[in-house]
């Protein structure tokens, strides 16, 4: 069952040390920044919870030209992004993680995005991922079935998180790519419909 694979994984995850956790951000962000292309754009990060790998280095280091945003809670387990620099408003938002206040005609769609960091709790080498279960970046980038990249969906997380495999779920969307602190990896394309 998911919701047991779930579990072990946040125990899993749960036994890395600040610094080893602070070692991978360093890794994933020089993988991330290494393969983000130099023409800038828009690139969707997270605020770390739970664990999470924390992506707060690649912010700082993102190259000129890139636009960091940060996901906004909507109904429906819609994502929208908020254009985010560091001392710009923040608040609380149902699930206890700190999300920017722009109003949501000031923040993008997912199919805005030029690439999207997507937390991880558990990934295959294909790019199958096991987020936390709530399905707010499955619904969100639901479209993504139905035609390729852009934005290009990277799935980060800690090599500790990888798995051998991972029975599909009609909802399900692919990673593009996968950043640990070990490697990157390019996925296949893989229809889950």
């Amino acid at each position: 069952m998911r919701q047991d694979l779930r579990r072990d994984l946040k125990a899993k995850r749960g036994q890395l040390n600040a610094a080893e956790k602070m070692a991978a951000a360093e890794a994933v962000a020089l993988r991330v920044i290494s393969h983000l292309p130099d023409t800038g754009g828009t690139l969707a990060g997270y605020w770390a919870s739970s664990g999470e790998l924390p992506l707060h280095i690649l912010q700082m280091r993102l190259p000129a030209g890139w636009i960091w945003c940060l996901p906004v809670v909507r109904p429906g387990r819609q994502l929208l992004f908020a254009p985010w620099r560091a001392g710009d408003d923040l608040a609380t938002n149902q699930y206890g993680i700190p999300e920017p206040t722009l109003e949501p005609g000031a923040c993008l769609r997912p199919d805005e995005l030029d690439a999207a960091l997507v937390p991880l709790l558990g990934f295959t080498r294909q790019g199958r991922r096991l987020g936390m279960g709530g399905g707010y970046y499955d619904a969100s980038f639901a479209f993504r079935k139905a035609k390729p990249a852009p934005p290009m969906l990277i799935g980060v997380g800690f090599a500790c998180q990888e798995l051998d495999a991972l029975d599909a779920q009609p909802w399900d969307i692919g990673m593009d790519a996968i950043a640990t602190e070990r490697e990157w990896l390019d996925c296949p394309a893989e229809e889950y419909g």
